[in-house]
């Protein structure tokens, strides 16, 4: 049976590489699909990878109806075996509703790829819709790592590399860039502590309040105390 399944995870978890090797798999077994993406990293009508493979799309608009485009493409004589749709957190929840339809009228699996909350920890409504529809969640093995080596949960924005909780649900970035806006994977505890990668390595630079002094000891050892006055 056709099924609408959702791959989750953080950002830089290889959703997106995930989804290229699906189209490659099945397009090398003679298969034909279609592909959606939102906002993707790469530019308008790309799907992209971290790892720098990168396939067209057909790029979603804001009240395009995905279940119509299918169906248009169909009918023309096009053919279409499975539908893959990246970044799908950016799209609205009537469109997931459409993805879904996909899936129950036509009989064509749909994959949908996506992040689940935003840098403010709250459910993306296109991520929603998807939890409370979809056949399947599949939640990505692979797993991005905090600054700290602890498995990352949560998705950090970022303005000259320390965290920011506050603007627009949606701002394109990619991950540990260089520029002033950019995005980082934490674990909840240093998400809610938010201290990034940048600030962690501040507050270890940053001098001693009491700064200590080694002095010797009886046998010339150093005490690690205070000098003794």
């Amino acid at each position: 049976m056709p099924e609408l399944v959702f791959f989750s995870g953080t950002m830089d978890c290889g959703k997106s590489t995930l989804a290229l090797q699906i189209e490659h798999n099945r397009s090398a077994r003679g298969l034909q699909g279609m592909i959606f993406t939102r906002d993707d990293r790469a530019g308008e009508g790309k799907l992209s990878s971290r790892l720098g493979l990168v396939t067209d799309a057909v790029e979603v608009e804001d009240d395009q109806d995905v279940y119509a485009y299918v169906v248009d493409h169909l009918s023309k004589g096009g053919r279409a075996d499975y539908v893959i749709a990246d970044e799908a957190q950016f799209l609205a929840p009537e469109q997931i509703d459409q993805l879904a339809r996909v899936v129950d009228d036509l009989d064509i699996d749909v994959f949908a790829f996506g992040i689940t909350t935003d840098f403010r920890s709250k459910l993306f409504p296109g991520s929603q819709r998807l939890v409370e529809l979809a056949d399947r969640v599949e939640v990505l093995q692979v797993e991005a790592l905090c600054w700290c080596g602890a498995r990352a949960t949560h998705n950090a924005r970022t303005i000259g590399g320390h965290m920011v909780v506050e603007g627009a649900q949606v701002v394109v970035g990619d991950v540990d860039q260089s520029e002033d806006i950019g995005y980082e994977v934490l674990c909840r505890r240093h998400h809610s502590r938010r201290t990034t990668a940048a600030s962690a390595r501040a507050g270890v630079l940053s001098p001693d309040v009491l700064p200590v002094d080694a002095v010797s000891g009886p046998e010339g050892l150093p005490t690690g105390g205070l000098p003794v006055r």
